[in-house]
């Protein structure tokens, strides 16, 4: 009795399903590395406007500050 085994010149389907799953892999981690590449830039982008938001608070605090002081000094002097 004899069994079939192929040569070694015929295709079998184990290495296609393995390049399959091997190519969704692959783009399963390029998604992934994308994805956390739009994260960090988005991080950035967050701590960027949290300091533009604290340097104009700074400025108006700062403006503020000028503004009662010349209304103690003119309020000093009268």
């Amino acid at each position: 009795m004899t069994t079939y085994q192929p040569s070694a010149t015929e295709p079998t389907s184990a290495p296609v399903v393995d390049r399959s799953r091997d190519m969704h892999l692959l783009y399963e981690a390029l998604a992934r590395a994308q994805m956390e590449e739009r994260l960090r830039e988005a991080e950035l982008h967050r701590r960027a406007a949290h300091v533009r938001a604290a340097r104009k608070m700074k400025r108006r605090a700062e403006v503020a500050s000028l503004r009662a002081r010349r209304a103690l000094a003119l309020a000093v002097m009268q």
